[in-house]
């Protein structure tokens, strides 16, 4: 079962989450039947999303981080909510899949090094947060990283992997890494935890050698001690219905929901996130049209 800690050091000065989305990495790739640059990619950004929604402290508050580079892959989006449940797409499933000469997946290749990253939190106000920052890589981590530096001014350091078998494309492992100064943080633990940083290894390397994800933020806290804020488990979540989308289609004129049926007089909706289809006939949308119109 996968699952996210948050935890921080007893001085106040930093903070750090740490997720093990294998499962949630492989349900994407089954739901989405992604390419392997696609499965990396989602998978990365999932598990970003998932560290940056449990940090929310509103219950129904939710965040949404949408990737658009200029390379085959297209929009790359994951929704979380306020647990760590995640859910996500890719605009484009079958973007072709290259390599460093390191064999570890050139993700910036497809993703495209040219583009945005756009991150909104929802609290449930209806006065959503909206920040964009330029794409300084394409690998997901260090746009993160860009983007807490320069839309919010929190140091932070990202790290977030996605180990994909070589033979036959499964995922293997999937996690991520979240760590972040907090006000007040003084000189010896920046240097510290500088220090840590540069020896750490790959998330999905120390996931191999069956570390916790407690293991792993104390391995990148080194030297400090840590206190566990929560740990809960996480899971790829959807909340569409069949309910929303009537919510949906009842916004639309009568004359619009007239014309969504084919020539079987049926209309079928299929959910971006997990695939599910929703068939409508003329009579439901008729139906529809009078509780509107009622």
């Amino acid at each position: 079962m996968d699952k996210i800690i948050r935890c921080i050091t007893s001085d106040g000065a930093i903070m750090a989450s740490a997720i093990d989305a294998s499962d949630i990495v492989f349900t994407a790739k089954k739901l989405h039947n992604l390419s392997r640059s696609a499965t990396a990619a989602l998978g990365r950004l999932l598990c970003a999303t998932s560290m940056m929604g449990n940090m929310l402290k509103q219950k129904d508050a939710f965040i949404n981080l949408r990737v658009l580079g200029d390379g085959e892959m297209g929009a790359v989006v994951a929704v979380g909510d306020s647990r760590g449940n995640v859910r996500g797409y890719v605009e484009n499933p079958d973007c072709p899949t290259e390599y460093y000469n390191s064999g570890k997946i050139n993700v910036a290749k497809a993703v495209g090094k040219n583009g945005t990253l756009s991150v909104m939190r929802d609290y449930g106000t209806g006065d959503p947060y909206i920040g964009q920052v330029e794409l300084c890589s394409g690998e997901i981590a260090e746009d993160i990283t860009n983007y807490f530096a320069t839309s919010e001014q929190i140091p932070t350091v990202c790290a977030l992997g996605v180990l994909i078998n070589k033979e036959d494309g499964e995922v293997l492992l999937a996690g991520g890494l979240l760590i972040q100064l907090l006000p007040g943080a003084y000189d010896e633990a920046i240097d510290r935890l500088e220090e840590n940083v540069k020896n750490l290894e790959p998330v999905t390397t120390m996931l191999a050698k069956g570390m916790s994800i407690l293991d792993i933020c104390k391995t990148a806290l080194q030297g400090f001690e840590v206190e566990v804020l929560d740990e809960n488990p996480v899971n790829y979540v959807c909340s569409c219905s069949r309910e929303k989308l009537e919510r949906y289609f009842m916004t639309m004129s009568d004359e619009e929901i007239r014309t969504l049926p084919d020539e079987s007089g049926k209309t079928e909706a299929v959910c971006q996130f997990c695939n599910k289809r929703y068939a409508f006939t003329r009579d439901d949308l008729e139906r529809l049209i009078a509780e509107k119109n009622s």
